[in-house]
């Protein structure tokens, strides 16, 4: 059984990659990249911890309640945890669902000097997005990407490099209110505070 130290999960969201999808963060990164759009989850500590296999009971019942076509893996950094990952992603997978990582580390990094798990992770991901986050560098013309020097690798023929069009528009951003009276905001939400309305 292994176990994934969990910072949130959304089982139904359309700013995290193509198409209406679950997305999952992890807690734990070491890059600290300046201006990280989440640092809440870079602290390396347990938040959450839950069994890869419940997640894939989550990510089923995600699939019937909202259709979902994908789960999409953030963080935090993923490949910290791509053992546990890896049969989220395989589970994932097994249901008919695409996977999308989002990760700091490069593909060559990745293959050259592979972290326990990553290689498993990789040949069950559809899309990964590899790269540090660099904000000296915002992206400008891609969805889903942070900064330009980051980078889309279509490991199987699920999508095409078309998912990276925005058609002119900002990056996408989702803001939900709880019963609680708690405010989420999630995807990029960079130029939404640059005009000063969160």
């Amino acid at each position: 059984m292994s176990w994934i130290n969990l910072a949130s999960w959304l089982s139904s969201t359309e700013a995290e990659g193509p198409g209406r999808r679950a997305a999952l963060w992890v807690q734990g990164c070491q890059f600290l990249c300046p201006g990280c759009c989440n640092p809440s989850f870079l602290r390396i500590a347990p938040r959450d911890l839950v069994t890869a296999e419940s997640l894939v009971e989550r990510l089923s019942a995600a699939k019937a309640e909202h259709n979902i076509e994908g789960l999409t893996m953030l963080g935090g950094e993923p490949l910290l945890q791509a053992k546990g990952l890896s049969e989220l992603a395989a589970g994932a997978q097994g249901l008919g669902l695409s996977v999308m990582v989002f990760t700091g580390y490069t593909l060559e990094e990745l293959r050259s000097d592979p972290l326990p798990g990553s290689e498993r992770l990789l040949d069950h991901t559809d899309v990964l997005v590899d790269g540090r986050f660099v904000a000296e560098l915002p992206e400008q013309h891609r969805a889903w990407a942070g900064s330009s020097n980051q980078r889309f690798h279509y490991l199987t023929d699920r999508y095409e490099s078309t998912i990276e069009q925005t058609d002119g528009a900002s990056q996408r951003v989702e803001i939900r209110f709880s019963e609680s009276g708690r405010v989420e905001v999630n995807g990029w939400p960079a130029d939404f505070k640059a005009k000063g309305n969160a």
